[in-house]
């Protein structure tokens, strides 16, 4: 079975009513999608990983990951897209590297998106399109802001990707921009 966006977006509102969590999807979904199109892969693909990467979390945190393949089998998913998912907690919940382009790009810029995110919304317009790559440095240097956000992962995935990381960080922006407006990033709200 080859999934769509519906049955992946289905699947994830089985198992997530967080708003947020909602949210860090989509901008995931966005970033997956535009990789995929910059490195002429399978967008669509791409895009589905990206949307249902954290599946189990709101529900099972303490088995993140391990819960999203069994859940995924259940449901006949292809292998190769239950890995890509499970790899992006590589080091931290799971054992399995990111290997493969796509799950690098997971790796990488599945943390990013938070920290994006969070330093648009302490902007006072709140509009990612006004965002710049200086602005996120600066923020990255100060580890007490989005101190959740686990810098050494993006740091090893930019590596992977054998990326420079402010090149990494502004091809998160630029992907992210496309969704700005469901993610209230659009400056529309300030």
């Amino acid at each position: 079975m080859k999934p769509t966006r519906e049955d992946a977006l289905a699947i994830f509102r089985d198992y997530n009513q967080s708003e947020s969590l909602y949210k860090h999807a989509i901008s995931v979904e966005a970033v997956m999608d535009h990789f995929a199109r910059k490195m002429n892969e399978d967008p669509e693909k791409w895009s589905i990983i990206g949307l249902v990467h954290d599946l189990d979390y709101e529900q099972y945190p303490d088995q993140h990951c391990t819960m999203t393949r069994k859940i995924l089998e259940e449901h006949q998913w292809p292998e190769e897209y239950i890995r890509a998912i499970v790899s992006h907690g590589w080091g931290i919940c799971s054992d399995t590297k990111p290997e493969h382009i796509m799950e690098k790009v997971l790796y990488a810029t599945d943390e990013l998106t938070g920290l994006i995110t969070t330093s648009v919304l302490v902007r006072p317009d709140k509009n990612l399109h006004e965002l710049k790559v200086k602005s996120v440095m600066k923020k990255w240097k100060d580890k007490k802001f989005a101190a959740g956000v686990d810098r050494n992962i993006i740091l090893k995935g930019a590596e992977m990707l054998e990326m420079e990381l402010r090149d990494l960080i502004e091809e998160t922006i630029e992907a992210m921009k496309k969704v700005a407006p469901q993610l209230g990033l659009d400056g529309a709200s300030s």
